[in-house]
């Protein structure tokens, strides 16, 4: 049984400058919560204070036992990334979520497994990093906020239309009026509704994306990850971590191994992509990586442990970093597409494929299997979206047949009947047998003749 974090009031009679404390899950006091609850206090009544610590208990009792980044547990006052990787992993394996990569941010989409307090869940830990920050028991920034939307809000409220000169006064009116509200400055962004993934079934769309690269200059190394992207299915950031142990670990010079959503970093799947992005990938180690190592070193030389792309600095490569690149080239070519959707291209794709090369209905599963495995997706019932989706796509080629096969048949219908008016009618003498009656004066007279 996992032992979980508690909290109990002081007991009558007992002097304390706590009026509650929280334990951890060895049954001792676990001063930084039971300094958040009283830090709210005052800021907001303790009804709330409350419900926002009962939202938390949960939340370390499976940090303590569940948690996991870059092989070790996670401690509360770890780094940010090490938080929102934690955070990250509770949504989805513990609230059902489903989490997926915006920019800078991640956004938060329910489903009809999530409980209704997610968004308190993350106010609350918003909340509680703000209280220790303030009372100085964390050194980082809070994790649970976005400090590029902050920067970005930041020059929207100082910049003005000249450039490199401050905003002129409001009262001027040469300048459009600031916005009174701006987007909220949270890492995880709830959208109120359910998931559903997206389809797209351009077959173009690497190659527009691609050539978007090549408009803005980009370099090998976000060439060779956006070819990593459409061809792998894989998150950005899971190509964006790789080490070169991870592309060293797999017999097949093709492969890499890398984390998923909610491995707590262990390595459990594998991805696959072209030759000719193996060559482009050799050709970046050696040149462009090469250049900005601090030691300069090659593939054959490099440690395991190092990362598989590198800042301008030598420092490993970050998602924001790499999205400035990917996000000019996008806005250069005006061409409205997160990273993430290579992600839905790739399975549209795939899917395709199998409906196309598959001989039976059993061959169509079994295919559809081993799609599932590799994406490593947790809940099955997300191929049935895009099952959806093909499904009505056989129904419209099915009704095209159709439809084709009624216009050949009323055109022709069509030339028949024009073929009957044309012709020429014919006339016909018809000989009859039959006595023909004749009256009786008629008669007389014929008589008479003879």
């Amino acid at each position: 049984m996992v032992s979980k974090y508690w909290h109990r009031y002081c007991p009558e009679g007992v002097e304390s400058r706590y009026e509650l404390l929280v334990f951890d899950h060895k049954d001792q006091p676990f001063l930084p919560l039971t300094d958040f609850y009283h830090d709210c206090i005052g800021r907001i009544d303790k009804s709330s204070a409350l419900s926002y610590l009962q939202c938390l208990l949960p939340f370390f009792s499976w940090l303590n036992h569940f948690s996991q980044y870059q092989g070790e547990r996670v401690q509360w006052n770890d780094e940010p990334q090490a938080i929102r990787t934690a955070i990250e992993d509770y949504l989805m394996d513990e609230m059902a979520c489903k989490v997926r990569e915006k920019e800078t941010f991640q956004l938060v989409n329910l489903t009809n497994k999530s409980p209704n307090t997610v968004n308190r869940f993350l106010s609350a830990m918003k909340a509680f990093y703000k209280s220790l920050i303030r009372l100085k028991q964390y050194e980082h920034l809070n994790p649970l906020i976005d400090s590029h939307a902050i920067l970005n809000d930041y020059k929207n409220q100082t910049e003005g239309v000249r450039k490199g000169k401050p905003r002129m006064p409001s009262v001027g009116g040469t300048e459009d009026p600031i916005p009174h509200r701006r987007l909220t400055d949270s890492y995880f962004k709830v959208i109120n509704e359910e998931w559903h993934p997206h389809i797209i079934d351009d077959l173009h769309l690497p190659f527009q994306v691609y050539q978007a690269g090549k408009k803005v200059n980009w370099s090998q190394r976000e060439t060779v990850i956006a070819r990593m992207l459409f061809e792998t299915g894989a998150r950005a950031s899971e190509i964006i971590e790789l080490t070169i142990g991870d592309y060293r670990s797999r017999k097949s010079h093709q492969e890499v191994i890398t984390f998923s959503k909610g491995s707590h970093g262990r390595k459990v799947k594998f991805l696959r992509f072209s030759k000719d992005t193996v060559k482009s990938l050799f050709h970046y180690i050696h040149s462009e990586r090469k250049k900005y190592d601090p030691d300069q070193l090659g593939f054959e030389d490099l440690p395991d442990e190092a990362p598989l792309f590198l800042s301008e600095v030598g420092t490993p490569l970050t998602y924001p970093s790499w999205y400035y690149h990917w996000n000019k080239a996008m806005k250069k070519s005006e061409i409205k597409l997160n990273p993430h959707k290579a992600r839905h291209w790739f399975v549209t794709t795939r899917l395709r494929e199998i409906y196309r090369i598959s001989k039976s209905e059993a061959e169509i599963q079994q295919r559809k299997n081993e799609l599932i495995k590799y994406m490593k997706w947790k809940n099955q019932d997300t191929i049935t979206v895009y099952e959806h989706y093909f499904d009505e796509e056989k129904h419209r080629e099915a009704h095209d047949q159709m439809l084709e096969h009624m216009a050949k048949n009323e055109k022709k219908y069509e030339q028949e009947e024009k073929k009957k008016r044309k012709k020429k009618p014919t006339l016909s003498v018809i000989e009859t047998q039959k006595e023909v009656e004749i009256d009786t004066d008629l008669q007389e007279l014929l008589d008479g003749l003879e």
